[in-house]
């Protein structure tokens, strides 16, 4: 997994995602957008300058986003994005129209669409998750020089290779021998099952 086919993956195949922005109450609040075009550093998405979604993202600038697609839990897969937003216009407007036709019945006119604003998401961090794998398959990203942070649980060098960890894993996704002692990172759901078991307080939650 790259980032390049989880932007595809976001812009084709799921689309329609939930926003999540802050209002003048300092409230959270979502809708879903879609996600009309992506290049290998962007998202862009579009609304209407009269929305609150609209005046939310000029006024803090940043947005979080999560798109989902299955069938099941058991067959999904999600993205998350959250990071720097900016209004770039009408810019990319028309390309916008072209890649998403179904946009024409919603604003049929030239003139119906001069309240609409392309907003590009230009820098943040990201998240693949893949439950219809096994073991589960995740992937951290960042995107227009945001630094990566790595979330989760770690082993540190205080292991004493008691093995307790690995029978409370759900995905089998440690690995331990004599030298090393290491959590796969694409394949952690994250439980924290490690981190409550181990005598020797071996695992860190970052």
């Amino acid at each position: 997994m790259d980032i390049t086919s989880v932007f595809k993956l976001l812009q084709d195949d799921i689309h329609s995602v939930v926003f999540a922005t802050i209002n003048e109450f300092g409230r959270p609040e979502t809708r879903v957008t879609d996600i009309m075009l992506c290049d290998e550093n962007s998202i862009y998405f579009i609304t209407a300058r009269g929305k609150n979604f609209y005046e939310q993202l000029i006024d803090n600038k940043y947005v979080s986003l999560t798109g989902f697609k299955g069938n099941s839990t058991i067959s999904s897969i999600a993205v998350s994005v959250r990071g720097n937003v900016k209004d770039i216009g009408a810019e990319l407007l028309n390309e916008v129209f072209e890649k998403n036709p179904y946009m024409n019945t919603i604003y049929p006119t030239i003139e119906s669409r001069a309240a609409l604003t392309v907003f590009q998401i230009y820098k943040g961090t990201g998240e693949y998750f893949n439950l219809s794998k096994r073991p589960i398959e995740r992937y951290t990203f960042s995107f227009g020089d945001a630094e990566l942070t790595w979330n989760g649980y770690f082993i540190n060098d205080k292991c004493i290779h008691c093995f307790q960890c690995l029978s409370v894993c759900p995905q089998s996704c440690i690995n331990i021998n004599e030298k090393s002692a290491y959590i796969r990172q694409e394949n952690c759901l994250h439980c924290g099952n490690c981190f409550d078991i181990c005598p020797a307080s071996a695992i860190e939650r970052r």
